[in-house]
């Protein structure tokens, strides 16, 4: 059993619609990780082929921090996914580069969640482009970046409830 095994069945919010892209196939984790020139984490893929990008359970939507960002005192929010594609009016992974340049963030890095100035990231400057990324927030206005979880299998296990915090 993979580490995200336990928490796909809870991951997902069934109700919403919002950032789903098409299902995911093998031939667009190809031409997505050839367009990025990383290899995504197989945990993130293991989610995203569950559902392709979408809303995630009100139960998985904060990440606990160590220190305060601009956000809150004590978490970064994740309400939602990124997924691979290219559905109109909608973000995807495959944004990463011009949203990376946009914003003025580090690279190479792999945009998760966020909309600006704020984001969580798959970071891959540590291990390379096809090594295990870490996990990371980037506050591009406040010039911080904030290490969250050293690969994507362990933030998503530290993802909790938004409502856990004051």
């Amino acid at each position: 059993m993979s580490p995200s095994d336990d928490v796909e069945p809870a991951f997902w919010d069934a109700d919403g619609g919002y950032g789903v892209q098409q299902p995911l196939t093998d031939r667009a984790v190809r031409e997505a990780e050839h367009l990025l020139d990383v290899t995504l984490p197989a945990s993130l893929l293991d989610l995203l082929g569950a559902q392709n990008g979408g809303q995630v359970t009100a139960a998985r939507n904060a990440f606990r921090t160590d220190r305060p960002t601009s956000w809150s005192k004590d978490h970064v929010p994740f309400d939602h996914v990124m997924g691979i594609g290219h559905r109109e009016r909608t973000i995807s992974l495959l944004d990463s580069p011009y949203l990376v340049e946009e914003w003025g963030l580090p690279s190479p890095v792999v945009l998760l969640w966020g909309d600006g100035p704020c984001w969580v990231a798959l970071d891959y400057r540590a291990r390379g482009r096809h090594g295990e990324p870490s996990v990371a927030w980037f506050d591009a206005d406040a010039d911080v970046e904030l290490a969250l979880a050293p690969d994507f299998a362990s933030f998503v296990e530290g993802l909790t409830s938004a409502g856990d915090f004051d």
